[in-house]
């Protein structure tokens, strides 16, 4: 019986983004599902996010009953407006998420100002964003508590993984609690062996010229239940399964100890591939990100906004181009069935037009200087969205 690594692994995630105490869970998501359940967030409840996320953020308010509030987004970081927060504010608000979009911060000084005023917790959605800094502190480190994802196109990847962190004690004593209640079930051997098997494939077949054909052909197996897949067409209603509340694997937490080991390394060349497509788009004319001086983001995705995003997608792959589509709607992705999640169009509309417009480059530690120029070269071909 191998050692379980799961305590070692929450210990070592932990210190990495400065936090007192990590718990490890199947899935981002579930993490995230953990610390409402901790703060004791219910039926009747709000829990307010930006409008330009994923969906599987947003099932995890509605399994605990409460409800989803939507800000939109400021378009230069595509983050939560704060402008815009106050007014989302009411009685019944128990949390507000605090997402860093690829890596960018959200603005945190007013977020807290406002969450302060009305002694509502915030939560920082870290999924895309770990090592980044705000004012020399690192995001995750803010908020009452923060969730990180190791998905497959995460900063780092253990298959699929989850962390929810706090350096909060009373907080980690709650959450100690969710965890050993009943509802937390263990994976099934089935899962993690192909998940193992999935992991394999993937540090073996899977670089820049070769992602969008891996995407569609893992895209087709998980339909058919042949992989264990980051969603599942379950997770697509805000109805939660039996399973969902399943903690990590000890395979899972072997492999995220091995990577921890290298973050330092891989933080600093994902930030010299964003200084990278900088230099690169500014030359050809193509507007750049201005973030403030007092963040450095460490980006999981390098996002532009492109003339013509469905050619630019349907023609990268024939180019042998690694390009994202992050978000393809305000919920991400396309196929979620908004009003389910009680969006309604136009509510937020840069969000919208976001999705309409952005495409996302690699920064990963198998994306380099020739990655970045070819890709370049294409989306110079497609043009910057105008307006």
């Amino acid at each position: 019986m191998p050692h379980d690594a799961r305590p070692a692994y929450e210990q070592g995630f932990a210190r990495m983004v400065g936090a007192e105490r990590g718990f490890a869970f199947w899935k981002g998501r579930v993490a995230m599902y953990a610390i409402l359940r901790a703060l004791g967030v219910g039926e009747g409840d709000e829990v307010i996010l930006p409008g330009y996320t994923c969906v599987m953020d947003v099932n995890p308010v509605m399994y605990a009953g409460a409800k989803p509030v939507y800000v939109d987004i400021e378009p230069v970081t595509y983050n939560m407006n704060p402008d815009l927060l106050a007014a989302k504010i009411t009685e019944r608000t128990r949390v507000i998420v605090a997402q860093h979009t690829y890596g960018y911060l959200a603005d945190m000084d007013r977020i807290l100002e406002l969450a302060a005023a009305r002694s509502i917790p915030v939560v920082e959605d870290c999924c895309l964003s770990l090592g980044s800094l705000y004012r020399g502190r690192l995001a995750g480190t803010f908020g009452v508590a923060a969730y990180w994802s190791s998905q497959w196109n995460k900063p780092y990847t253990t298959g699929i993984g989850g962390m929810a962190t706090t350096s909060d004690p009373d907080l980690a004593a709650r959450l100690e609690r969710v965890c050993s209640g009943d509802g937390l079930v263990e994976p099934g051997g089935k899962e993690v062996l192909m998940l193992r098997a999935q992991l394999a494939v993937y540090r073996t077949c899977v670089y820049p010229r070769t992602t969008a054909l891996a995407q569609t052909l893992f895209r087709w197996l998980t339909r058919k239940g042949a992989v264990v897949g980051s969603s599942s067409t379950s997770e697509f209603s805000p109805e939660m399964a039996g399973d969902f509340f399943k903690r990590m694997s000890g395979m899972q937490a072997r492999v995220g100890l091995r990577a921890v080991r290298r973050q330092e390394g891989a933080m600093q060349h994902r930030r010299e591939m964003r200084r990278r497509y900088d230099e690169l788009l500014q030359a050809i004319g193509w507007p750049v990100t201005d973030v403030p001086d007092h963040t450095d983001p460490v980006l999981v995705r390098y996002p532009v906004r492109v003339a013509d995003k469905q050619r630019a997608l349907a023609e990268a792959p024939r180019r042998f181009v690694e390009l994202g589509s992050w978000f393809e709607c305000p919920l991400h992705p396309i196929e979620t069935p908004l009003e389910a999640y009680g969006y309604e169009p136009g509510m937020c509309p840069e969000a919208e037009r976001a999705s309409r417009e952005v495409v996302n480059l690699p920064v990963h530690p198998r994306a380099n200087a020739a990655t970045a120029r070819r890709t370049v070269d294409f989306i110079a071909g497609i043009g910057p969205a105008q307006g």
